[in-house]
């Protein structure tokens, strides 16, 4: 059998309209061709050196869309919505004279990777995909991109970073003024970020649903019920894109029920503040009958270790002791009905 041969090197300098044009026309007609057989044979004459296909399938193999895959000395298809950033947001990082190619490069994916999903491509890389650091960003916003119904997000307040709110709200405002449903929950410490309080007011004055819960999260977003993206290993250095549709449909259901738990947050204080109050307290009593240390319990709630220390100083005026020894043993001479009220 012949050995594959090694993908073409192509620099990123040398894109431009040429190869833009080639983009458009040959290579998405060979990239449609290969996500609907699922592969192209290593050995297939029409990408061999003088084939009719060589020239789109170099591009291909440069960018990065198509795999060699050596045990079956086959191409797979990847993921345009993955690579479009390293292709795009370079050229548009150039300046101004770029603006324009880099438009038409971001308009050629968009069109491919619908042709992608469309022909069930995804599919083709597994039900997982990891991605990592500066990767994370621009896939999401690709994926934003193409939901056509229901976007619903899990925000847990700490470590939230308040640089990424603003392109956060731009782009989130942008799908729901093309008619895509948002969800987000929040916890409720939420509440009292005056950056976060803004985002809430933007995007719920064009019909965003934003509620928080007292109860420990972590990230999530859904889009249009088929893609979840969660923390990797690595927490925010990392995601995990899920498309097994099992457990897509599971952790719908966990959001659906803290939904269902959550209280309608607003940019505005509202009457729900004393029922938020008690909720956050019996929240730092349970986590101190569970012997939970304060840094893991701090980040339960939501919030930085000052804080949750204020929350246990409260409770130990409350109940007129002075130490922890003595708070836990006032807790403990009620019922769990008083002391988690």
């Amino acid at each position: 059998m012949r050995r594959p041969e090694r993908q073409a090197e192509v620099k990123l300098t040398d894109w431009g309209p040429d190869q833009r044009a080639l983009f458009e026309t040959q290579c998405l007609e060979l990239f449609e061709e290969i996500v609907s057989a699922g592969s192209i044979r290593a050995a297939d004459p029409r990408i061999a050196p003088g084939g009719v296909e060589r020239d789109a399938f170099d591009l291909l193999t440069a960018l990065g869309l198509l795999r060699l895959d050596p045990t079956a000395a086959a191409w797979l298809p990847e993921d345009p919505g993955a690579i479009q950033a390293q292709v795009v947001a370079p050229m548009s990082n150039e300046g101004s004279r770029l603006l324009e190619e880099s438009a038409g490069w971001a308009k050629a994916f968009t069109s491919m990777s619908q042709s992608f999903r469309q022909s069930g491509g995804a599919q083709a890389r597994g039900p997982f995909v990891h991605l990592h650091g500066d990767a994370i960003d621009p896939y999401l916003r690709a994926l934003i991109d193409d939901a056509q119904e229901e976007l619903l997000t899990a925000q847990p307040q700490t470590g939230r970073d308040p640089a990424k709110l603003a392109p956060a709200a731009e782009r989130d405002i942008a799908a729901i003024e093309r008619g895509i449903s948002m969800r987000t929950l929040y916890q409720h410490s939420a509440r009292r970020s005056t950056v976060t309080r803004g985002y809430v007011a933007a995007v719920s004055a064009r019909g965003a649903e934003v509620r928080t819960l007292d109860e420990f999260f972590n990230r999530m977003i859904v889009v249009d019920r088929k893609v979840v993206v969660i923390p990797g290993n690595d927490g925010l250095m990392s995601a995990m894109v899920v498309r097994e549709p099992a457990l897509v449909d599971y952790l719908v259901d966990v959001f659906e029920r803290s939904w269902e738990r959550g209280r309608p947050f607003s940019s505005q204080e509202t009457s729900d503040a004393e029922g938020i109050a008690s909720e956050q307290r019996a929240m730092t009593v349970r986590m101190l009958i569970e012997g939970h240390a304060d840094p893991v319990s701090a980040k339960r709630l939501g919030v930085s270790p000052r804080t949750y220390a204020g929350y246990i100083a409260d409770l130990k005026d409350e109940l007129e002791v002075s130490t922890r020894f003595q708070m836990g043993y006032a807790l403990g001479r009620r019922s769990d009905g008083d002391i988690l009220d």
